[in-house]
């Protein structure tokens, strides 16, 4: 099962046992991590799941899609260049030990 590392905006870490397949929002929704709320249900259309990809995996997860950007312009937080919404990033052995920092804010 790949591990997900999840960093607070005061530096707390959880790091967390991901189901193939399964989105990073989602799986922070399972582990209580109240950092991510996912409103939507991982449908894009909230942006209450941002997450700052740590630079070290931007390359590895991808730009977001067309979709995924506009959505990203709506973020409570501001966007960065590593910004995503983890609903759309899923959880796989490629992406065993993936670091994304949460915002400060989601709404």
């Amino acid at each position: 099962m790949p591990k997900i590392t999840y960093i607070s905006v005061d530096g707390d870490e959880q790091t967390v046992e991901a189901t193939d397949g399964i989105s990073l929002m989602q799986t922070a929704l399972d582990e209580g991590i109240d950092a991510i709320v996912g409103n939507c249900g991982g449908e894009m259309m909230c942006a209450t799941c941002h997450v700052y990809v740590d630079e070290a995996w931007t390359e590895k997860v991808g730009p977001p899609s067309e979709d995924e950007s506009e959505m990203l312009e709506d973020t409570a937080s501001p966007r960065k260049p590593n910004s995503r919404l983890s609903c759309q990033i899923k959880a796989s052995d490629e992406l065993d030990g993936i670091v994304v920092h949460t915002p400060e804010e989601q709404y």
